[in-house]
């Protein structure tokens, strides 16, 4: 039976309840989406974005959100799906949300009612598939979302500090989605509700599942022969009678040596690459990395192959990443009928995650910078998918319209960069066959379209909308690429800045810049000064709050003292700072685990080492010398110092860093910095005003290290420069 002709409108909220359900008419839900985080019906929350677009299929769609996991009753509340449950732990990976980068528990969540912490199990995605499991057996279980996506195959887990398997195997779900959903999603249910067997749908893109073998048809090849670590096995035998490079001989029936070659033409399409199995990647750290490098060169849905890797007597396989939404469809996804506001369950309680958002836009999804401790690559892939202009100025009415509290000003037009918006490659041809992981670094690509008029025009016509006093942007801004448009620059800053616009060098020195794939800290300088050029024309007292990540891999002592100067000279006064978190499958957890460089080829005897940064007492140095204005941290730095054979930076002088032993050091006696800022973020010592506070740039609870934060199958937010927390921020 199709239900796609059944529902005539849309329900004002996806029901939470049998008694919503009733009133409905409906006496079953045909798939239940169980969530992590509260039920906010608007774009940015991921089981919102899911369910909208499944019940634009005529499918009816329940809501679970923060199920109690203790038993399985909760998950019985709607009663039995017809086609299936789908399971995401919320727009944040759940441990992201619960620990800090010094894996302490936090004292909140932005995304439960009341910012209270505690309502979702850590790793939550395994929680809810296994009760989901235990409610209704025969059930197919889907998982998804970004704690999902990230653990797609094994991966190091920074919180137990192991190697953990594919989350897939453990949540005995029947299919992990990854990346942005609603292509495959709407697949699934069709299919399912057409009769086929979920254990069937085994041709989906972005979609992960378990299998015994490889099917015929299918050519394998060993990750090896794609990208060498080096050996692995015992040293030949010189005295053996084989033929170099290619495959063991054996012996014909006549006596004579046959060699078996391999084919160098395969087709593609029906290539899957053999990834080292489990166990070894567990076991073996350059394997870890080796697994890591091969994954991220298969991220381009022009020309990723599947991967396939060993869980005990099963594989693990990959499908390639799924077709990036047309500009048509993703402004479907935008226009379909979100309230825009939690569930009324909630009785108007307070969710900060919905206050950050409730006045903000996002325009575009993915991200082409490939900064290597971000996840936005791995979730939703590299390629900007761009709404229509009028997509994006109908919801900019809808808020004015429709959204309590809104008084004229839009906290941001955005998404997980600020302006990559209608930028692409100048020919698809060459984009679907590139296998580079940024656009952007070591510098700008030449087959890159760097032309910002769209966005520019974008920005004027919202502001001249009826009833909107102003427009603010509010996401991360990729300042090497604004610079290539003077013209968006003195727009954006005439007209777009609150008097506060976040950026993020992440650091100075070119070693951790070159494991970051950042630019250089001369794009900063070039932005900064056209920034101040065009403030001052327009009259305005405006600031730059660079962020910074300590802690990250390729980062020594020395570089964080030169970071530490270079905050110094430019009188910039951390008030928090953040940690490098290691999140999962990013390519700079790679290298916290394995010491090596997987942007480079891996290989155990000539392979790039990279200083890493465990131990809690380096961590909080490095954090230290990111403020160092704070008295608390005056005697580690200066013990530091001394090791470092830098004394001389000790005293009162203008180019020392930190004072001499004495009174100073008790708390208070450092000037405060300016402006309460979020992790990561830095103040201006700004004359003649005090920041109001700029808004955390990486979402709610999240972390530069994390950039975890995006929903399920819906673009932004990740942590950095995010949608999924998209915030809007006091400005």
């Amino acid at each position: 039976m199709n239900t796609a002709r059944k529902l005539k409108e849309a329900a004002p909220f996806l029901p939470m309840s049998r008694a919503e359900m009733d009133k409905l008419g409906w006496d079953e839900c045909d798939i239940i989406v169980v969530t992590g985080d509260a039920y906010i019906d608007h774009p940015s929350f991921g089981m919102a974005v899911i369910g909208r677009v499944l019940e634009a299929q005529g499918y009816r769609v329940g809501i679970i959100a923060q199920p109690d996991w203790n038993s399985a009753d909760p998950f019985r509340v709607l009663g039995k799906p017809r086609l299936f449950f789908g399971v995401t732990a919320g727009n944040m990976d759940s441990m992201v949300n619960r620990y800090t980068a010094d894996r302490r528990i936090r004292s909140n969540d932005a995304y439960t009612p009341g910012g209270e912490a505690g309502r979702r199990p850590d790793r939550a995605v395994l929680v809810y598939a296994q009760r989901c499991r235990e409610a209704f057996k025969d059930v197919p279980v889907i998982i998804g979302g970004i704690e999902a996506s990230l653990r797609r195959i094994a991966h190091y887990d920074y919180w137990s500090d192991v190697v953990r398997r594919s989350v897939l195997p453990d949540a005995k779900a029947d299919l992990l989605v990854f990346g942005n959903a609603e292509h495959q999603i709407v697949e699934i249910a069709r299919r399912l509700d057409a009769g086929e067997s979920i254990g069937d749908m085994t041709d989906i893109r972005g979609t992960a599942f378990m299998r015994k073998e490889i099917p015929a048809g299918w050519s394998e090849i060993d990750s090896t022969h794609v990208d060498t670590p080096g050996e692995v096995i015992a040293h030949a035998d010189p005295y053996a009678m084989a033929a170099p490079g290619c495959d063991t001989a054996k012996p014909a029936a006549d006596g004579a040596t046959v060699v078996t070659l391999h084919s160098r033409r395969l087709d593609r399409a029906h290539t899957v690459i053999r990834l080292p199995d489990f166990e070894s990647v567990r076991d073996d750290a350059v394997l870890y990395a080796h697994a890591s490098r091969v994954l991220h060169l298969e991220t381009n849905p022009g020309n990723a192959r599947a991967l396939v890797q060993r869980h005990g007597d099963r594989d693990v396989w990959l499908n390639p990443p799924p077709i990036p939404l047309s500009t048509a469809e993703l402004d479907r996804v935008f226009d379909l009928p979100y309230a825009r506001v939690p569930h009324p369950a909630y009785a108007g309680q307070n969710i900060p995650a919905h206050e950050m958002i409730r006045f903000s836009v996002n325009i575009m999804r993915g991200c082409f910078g490939g900064c290597t401790f971000c996840s936005i690559t791995e979730h939703e892939g590299r390629i900007i998918q761009s709404r229509s202009e009028n997509s994006i100025l109908r919801e900019v009415e809808a808020i004015r319209d429709k959204t309590p509290g809104f008084t004229g000003v839009i906290s941001d037009l955005g998404g997980p960069t600020a302006n990559m918006y209608r930028l692409a490659c100048k020919s698809s041809e060459i984009e679907a066959a590139c296998r580079k992981p940024s656009c952007v670094y070591p510098d700008i690509c030449g087959n890159l379209n760097t032309d910002h008029a769209p966005l520019i025009h974008l920005y004027r016509k919202a502001r001249k909308l009826p009833g909107i006093k102003k427009v603010l942007i509010a996401s991360g801004l990729r300042y090497d690429l604004a610079v290539r448009s003077p013209e968006y620059v003195k727009e954006l800053v005439t007209h777009h800045v609150g008097g506060y616009l976040k950026i993020a060098p992440e650091h100075t020195e070119t070693g951790p810049l070159s494991k970051m794939m950042k630019p250089g800290i001369g794009s900063y300088e070039r932005f900064k000064q056209m920034f101040e050029r065009y403030s001052q024309e327009a009259g305005k007292k405006q600031y730059l709050i660079p962020y910074f990540i300590a802690a990250h891999p390729g980062t020594t002592d020395e570089d964080m003292l030169n970071l530490a100067l270079w905050l110094k000279k430019n009188g910039f006064r951390p008030d928090q700072v953040q940690a490098f978190l290691p999140s999962p499958m990013a390519t700079a957890t790679a290298m916290y685990h394995s010491g090596l460089n997987p942007l480079k080829k891996i290989s155990r005897l000539k392979g790039e080492r990279v200083e890493v940064i465990r131990g809690i007492r380096q961590r909080r140095l490095h954090k230290a010398f990111l403020r160092y204005h704070d008295p608390h941290n005056w005697p580690e730095l200066r013990q530091a110092l001394k090791r470092m054979g830098r004394a001389e930076l000790i005293g009162h002088g203008e180019q020392c860093l930190v004072p001499p032993a004495g009174r100073d050091d008790r708390p208070g006696a450092a000037r405060p910095a300016v402006g309460r800022l979020a992790a990561g973020r830095v103040a201006h010592r700004a004359p003649a005003r005090r920041a109001s506070g700029a808004s955390r740039g990486d979402g709610p609870g999240g972390g530069p290290g994390a950039r975890a934060d995006k929903p399920v199958g819906r673009g932004g937010g990740a942590g950095t420069r995010g949608r999924g927390g998209k915030k809007s921020g006091r400005r």
